[in-house]
């Protein structure tokens, strides 16, 4: 049987290499602190559970609308009013079978063979495994700690070709954890607008942000940029990581686009899923969503008092998500070297920024702090204990 080229094309996902390592070690006995995969450990708010006990009652569940359930799609447009004083159409809300289900049906609305698409360097692998799969030329840019390993307008412009069709962010960012400021993002946003280019904003992480000092909310990238493809999902921020529900907001010109591609690739989200998902939008169970990323902040501190008594470096201390980005360059080991080794002789499960790109790929490791506390001071006295034996 021949494998398709794009089969065989497509990188492993090291994070989900290095769960499978520590699988593998468990079932041998030892206990493997896993700080390698970014899944909330709280699960889904209590009334989603409830209602998700409720709609299994038995009863017929057929199909959904392919853009997902109407009332649906109107709970996410009042989410951005309520959150992010954002006025959304729910005609423009798509519901998808978790955030990566988005960026397949965006880019295979936007991209064509041979179009260019930016990047950042570091990034999530599969933002750009996605576009590839698709015929584009990804250009990945190298980022650095001076522009908190994000693009900004001036690296964007340097690197825009003729080819140039569509630019890629994440803010907050996987694997770095930190966000563009919005006066950049702006930037960018208004250059490629300028050249008639799409805007696709990751902000699965963004409700995990940090808070100003009037206590807002972060800025969707929709409050200044309206005709921007926005992906986020329900499985970060609400803690529905399995549920595999996500969504995407997308310019009015795009809906038609995206229901076809929908109803011939997936059908519709997962109906009970779905219906579950409204009460992730009560009183209730937003307080609880922000409960869990209070606590997030402090495991956040946690893990960097933790790294700095080991020696790691962490270049730009994140400010959402629940990712720290480690420098082991002073360790004399590679990034992937260190990660096999901490999981031999430590336990510990991380994930080598091989994973992310190519310009940190040999220095940086991301450790996930989306684990219970106990488990991060744990895992930080096992890194410790490891790292002194290799002075």
């Amino acid at each position: 049987m021949r494998i398709s080229r794009r089969a065989q094309a497509v990188a492993p996902f090291f994070a989900m290499e290095f769960g499978k390592h520590a699988a593998a070690l468990e079932s041998q006995g030892h206990h493997v602190i896993k700080l390698s995969i970014g899944e909330p450990d709280f699960g889904a708010p209590p009334a989603v559970l409830e209602a998700m006990r409720e709609v299994m009652d038995g009863r017929p569940m057929p199909y959904t609308a392919a853009l997902g359930l109407p009332q649906l799609r109107e709970a996410i447009a009042r989410f951005y009013r309520g959150e992010h004083g954002v006025e959304v159409d729910p005609s423009r809300v798509v519901v998808t079978a978790g955030a990566s289900a988005a960026l397949v049906l965006a880019t295979a609305a936007l991209v064509d063979t041979g179009d260019e698409v930016l990047i950042a360097d570091p990034s999530y692998p599969c933002n750009r495994q996605i576009v590839e799969s698709f015929g584009a030329q990804v250009t990945l840019i190298p980022t650095t700690a001076e522009t908190r390993f994000q693009l900004d307008a001036a690296s964007v412009r340097s690197n825009w070709t003729d080819r140039t069709r569509g630019i890629m962010i994440a803010t907050p960012s996987n694997p770095t954890g930190t966000s563009v400021p919005a006066d950049e993002l702006a930037a960018i946003c208004e250059l490629a607008r300028e050249r008639d280019a799409w805007r696709l904003v990751d902000e699965i992480y963004l409700n995990l942000s940090d808070h100003d000092d009037q206590g807002r909310p972060p800025r969707s990238v929709l409050s200044f940029d309206p005709d921007a493809i926005v992906i986020n999902s329900f499985s970060k921020y609400f803690g529905m990581t399995g549920w595999r529900l996500g969504w995407c907001v997308v310019p009015e010109i795009l809906v038609p686009a995206m229901e076809r591609l929908a109803q011939n690739y997936f059908l519709c989200a997962s109906a009970p899923a779905q219906h579950a998902a409204l009460a992730c939008f009560t009183p209730e169970s937003l307080a609880v969503c922000e409960a869990r990323r209070v606590e997030f902040a402090e495991r956040r501190a946690l893990v960097l008092d933790g790294l700095a008594r080991i020696g790691l470096p962490v270049p730009v201390p994140p400010d959402g998500a629940f990712y720290v980005y480690f420098d082991v360059g002073r360790t004399g080991l590679t990034s992937w070297q260190f990660c096999e080794r901490a999981l031999r002789e430590a336990h510990v499960a991380l994930t080598p920024g091989r994973d992310f790109g190519v310009h940190t790929a040999e220095t940086h490791v991301r450790l996930s702090y989306a684990a219970p506390t106990d488990d991060l001071r744990e895992g930080l006295a096992r890194l410790g204990k490891f790292v002194a034996t290799l002075r």
